[in-house]
């Protein structure tokens, strides 16, 4: 059955294959998407958001003039672009080269090819995303709820702090890297601390050790929003303490599910 949302999503197609266009209109069309515009550049694409934006973004990586890392960078250099969901879909598989995307705020990446299943999974995130429901919590009103984003990526701040104030969170203080949030930690109290594990400086697993290490740091939710594959590092996080891991990409609705658990 067809969910009648995604008849009135606006897609932009950026792709320079023609055949792999009508491919990957065909599944959108199945899904009841019919107002999606096809480009095969960058620059293109950036000139026609100006007059025309789209709900959803989906970008193959390697575009004539330009990557798609380079493509939703140039989209986030403004603060309005978060308005809009960015989906790549790629057979890249470097982690080199998928690991500015993710801190780009996508919404997913697609491998090529994908499955009808894998399709859906991002449809419904970019729903989620565009719109988004406020957190009912049993204790407290979540717009008193305040937030400490630790990560060394500006976009990715931008990304997760849009994602809290969709969700009604309002108070939310961005740290660069581990070091900065501990300075801000001695003269702050947070209910929820989200970081990244990669950072300059200290870490996001050094970070957790030392809130850990504090009498009044033992019982504050700290999630983890990450990239990272290597399961020993993951392992020592969870060892560290962390309340809860979450993957970049990461959709909407799991980082709502995670807020309501570890704060009701």
């Amino acid at each position: 059955m067809i969910n009648q949302e995604l008849i009135h999503l606006k897609v932009i197609l950026v792709e320079p294959s023609h055949t792999q266009q009508l491919i990957i209109k065909h599944h959108l069309t199945d899904f009841g998407i019919v107002d999606i515009l096809t480009q095969t550049t960058g620059q293109d694409t950036l000139a026609m958001l100006a007059n025309n934006p789209p709900d959803l973004i989906i970008s193959a990586m390697y575009l004539p003039d330009m990557t798609g890392v380079e493509l939703v960078h140039a989209i986030r250099e403004h603060d309005s672009s978060y308005e809009m969901a960015f989906l790549l879909v790629s057979s890249e598989t470097n982690i080199r080269y998928l690991e500015p995307i993710r801190q780009a705020g996508a919404i997913g990446i697609l491998p090529k090819p994908f499955t009808s299943q894998e399709l859906d999974i991002v449809l419904s995130a970019t729903l989620d995303y565009l719109n988004p429901r406020k957190v009912r919590l049993d204790h407290f009103d979540i717009e008193d709820l305040n937030v400490l984003v630790v990560d060394d990526s500006h976009l990715s701040q931008q990304f997760i702090s849009r994602i809290l104030n969709d969700l009604g969170i309002e108070l939310i203080t961005i740290a660069e890297n581990g070091r900065q949030a501990v300075n801000i930690l001695q003269s702050q109290y947070f209910d929820l601390i989200v970081t990244d594990l990669n950072m300059p400086e200290m870490d996001g697993l050094q970070l957790t050790q030392h809130i850990r290490h504090q009498p009044s740091g033992r019982s504050i939710p700290i999630l983890m929003i990450t990239s990272e594959q290597n399961q020993g590092r993951l392992a020592a996080v969870e060892k560290a303490g962390v309340s809860a891991l979450l993957d970049k990409p990461f959709e909407p609705a799991s980082i709502k599910n995670i807020i309501m658990q570890l704060l009701n």
